[in-house]
């Protein structure tokens, strides 16, 4: 990655360090999506339990975790991975040492599974470790043979670096509580997607509901902007569970709850296999969201 160059190319927004894709770390054919969504809220269950969903539709999937916490394929692998940075490290930084199996490893039912890491807790830019990642799965070809890949990112996009993996992705998908704190994160996520869409190909796809009962307050705030929800999956045991037995849901026992969701990730797969239209929202103001969320 490089600064952009701001006589020759239109910022993505209005900060004062802009940060490009160099066009030659494009992701090929895969199919691509980024999931963002508040912190705790669900980001890294969602992306696993879709990651398995395409995966038993027979693709070939990648999931990348782009968290220093480094926990967003552990249902998939049963165990905490290295990281991309981590291993770099031991190479110090000599990228041509490494192997594609010092940091990509296989997990359930085939998903393939990377940890990019981060820097160092306020000593970095997370752009940077994003950009790092794809550059050495291009340069070991291990992008060739993907169908899918799915990003699963941290929760703040006030950061450049954070909203990278929007320069690769297709389409981004937010997930959400039927609350006010995530509505107003997705809010702001959808201000970094659109800032993005000036310069990438990365649209809108559309809401996952989360761990609530109800969706009225999200649609509310869908139904205001131009947003729409593609899938919801209620504040469920079992899904707890499965955190906990670190597996997916297509590894938990059946029960009426349990395939139903199972049935809910693969129609969400299926939605975002076969194409959704890029939604054009436009995200509100931070005093009008509060309006707008708030009781009287």
């Amino acid at each position: 990655m490089a600064l952009l160059d701001p006589p020759t190319r239109k910022p993505d927004g209005d900060g004062s360090v802009q940060v490009r894709l160099d066009p030659a770390d494009r992701i090929g054919n895969a199919k691509v999506f980024a999931v963002y969504g508040k912190g705790g809220i669900g980001k890294s269950t969602t992306s696993s339990n879709l990651s398995a969903a395409f995966s038993m539709m027979g693709h070939r999937v990648l999931q990348i975790g782009c968290d220093p916490k480094h926990d967003s394929t552990f249902t998939l692998t049963k165990k905490l991975m290295p990281t991309v940075i981590d291993v770099l490290e031991t190479v110090e930084f000599h990228a041509e040492e490494l192997r594609p199996e010092d940091y990509m490893f296989e997990g359930f039912n085939g998903v393939m599974c990377v940890e990019a890491g981060g820097p160092p807790a306020g000593t970095g830019c997370g752009g940077y470790v994003v950009g790092q990642t794809v550059k050495l799965l291009k340069q070991h070809h291990l992008l060739e043979d993907t169908d899918v890949v799915i990003f699963d990112v941290l929760g703040d996009v006030v950061c450049g670096g954070f909203a990278a993996p929007l320069q690769h992705a297709e389409r981004a998908i937010v997930v959400a509580a039927n609350d006010f704190d995530s509505i107003f994160a997705m809010n702001r996520i959808v201000a970094a997607i659109n800032a993005k869409s000036k310069n990438y190909d990365v649209r809108l796809a559309g809401v996952v509901a989360n761990r609530s009962a109800g969706t009225d307050e999200i649609d509310r705030f869908n139904d205001a902007i131009g947003l729409k929800r593609l899938a919801h999956f209620k504040d469920l045991d079992a899904i707890r569970r499965s955190r906990l037995k670190k597996c997916t849901l297509f590894e938990m026992p059946d029960s009426p709850d349990v395939i139903a969701a199972r049935e809910e990730y693969l129609n969400l797969a299926r939605i975002l296999w076969n194409g959704t239209p890029a939604l054009e929202a436009t995200a509100m103001k931070d005093r009008d969201i509060f309006d707008f969320l708030g009781y009287e």
